[in-house]
């Protein structure tokens, strides 16, 4: 009987001891959820372009000497592009440019109702040679790189497939889908018989943010619940609440996706996989990735579940290029370009590929 009293008080002091472990770091935390207020994309920056929603950001130099090869950073259509630029010392931009690079960004802006009839044919085809021929006057160059992440990737190779000879150097991916047969959640989700595509930019325009966010957290229903326990678990670590919300608040800032774009986007790449069959059509131009021929890097997450390798690990194969290399790191879709991870393991990798093909 003493025994089991013992344990039951044992029970007892330790499920007191842990409650107020979860109090006390529930109060760390109240102040910083509530009243943080974070900054984000502020490494210095001017407006050198803009048409539309567009704009085309040219970040100011802090070397001395910086490479002569200008880079063009190319972000999702479908998230804000300040991820690549996210904090002081979180910053791929940052870094890059304190490594020498002379950087460039596009910003893609939030499509309004007037851009339903937006079509890659439109990003491909008129707004990316804008930028281009804009960062060439600028520089006076006459050879740029490019760097893409996720659908920006997609951007990216489709332009490098549709403008071959042109003045593009080197071509870098992260985390690219080349073939929706990986994908087979998003195959499944926009389905005809699930998802009535068409009704829903007939009537809405665009694709509402809410509906691209719901898709994404839905292929990890726990992962937010998860993220929140881990949260209130460093509670009293104000970096590590400050890294957190940042990202938190990246992952729910979607933006529309343009109606046609999204048909196109579903309709081709998602439901026919015209991607990877090197049928997709932009205009007058077949999508050829074969005709892609720059030195190439393509950068996948190994815990991806965004892009998981089975959706990109084709693209390497399907490029043209005698120079190509695929590298896989550990991290997930957003942690390989952001935070604390992304600055041992892919910036550097990323600054050894790229800098010698820059002087």
């Amino acid at each position: 009987m003493a025994t089991q009293e013992s344990d039951g008080a044992n029970v007892a002091r330790a499920v007191h001891q842990a409650l107020d472990k979860a109090i006390e770091r529930s109060r760390a935390g109240v102040d910083p959820l509530v009243d943080l207020d974070l900054e984000v994309g502020s490494t210095p920056k001017d407006l050198v372009h803009s048409s539309g929603t567009l704009k085309l950001f040219h970040y100011r130099p802090t070397c001395d000497e910086i490479y002569r090869v200008p880079l063009l950073i190319i972000p999702s259509l479908v998230s804000r592009s300040y991820i690549l630029d996210l904090a002081k010392g979180q910053s791929l931009i940052e870094f890059l440019v304190g490594r020498g690079f002379d950087v460039y960004s596009i910003d893609w802006g939030t499509p309004r109702p007037e851009h339903r009839s937006m079509r890659l044919e439109d990003y491909v085809l008129d707004l990316m040679p804008e930028c281009v021929d804009k960062v060439l006057r600028d520089t006076g160059e006459d050879r740029f790189s490019m760097v893409g992440y996720c659908m920006g990737g997609q951007l990216a190779c489709m332009y490098a497939a549709t403008h071959a000879g042109g003045p593009l150097a080197n071509l870098v991916c992260f985390t690219t889908p080349v073939n929706s047969d990986g994908m087979p959640l998003y195959k499944t989700w926009t389905a005809p018989e699930h998802f009535d595509l068409d009704r829903i930019i007939d009537e809405l325009g665009n694709i509402p943010p809410e509906l691209m966010t719901a898709s994404l957290q839905a292929l990890r229903p726990l992962q937010k619940q998860a993220g929140q326990m881990k949260l209130l678990d460093h509670a009293d670590d104000d970096a590590f609440v400050e890294a957190f919300i940042r990202l938190d608040r990246w992952a729910a800032d979607q933006i529309p996706f343009p109606g046609e774009t999204a048909r196109q986007f579903v309709v081709d790449f998602v439901r026919e996989n015209k991607f990877v069959r090197n049928e997709m059509k932009l205009g007058p131009h077949v999508v050829d990735l074969g005709a892609i021929s720059v030195p190439f890097l393509h950068v996948a997450a190994e815990h991806d579940h965004i892009v998981p390798a089975e959706a990109s690990r084709d693209l390497l194969g399907l490029v043209g290029s005698e120079d190509k290399t695929e590298i896989v790191l550990k991290g997930g879709h957003v942690s390989l370009v952001a935070g604390g991870n992304a600055v041992f393991r892919l910036w550097p990798k990323l600054d050894a590929w790229l800098a010698p093909k820059s002087v």
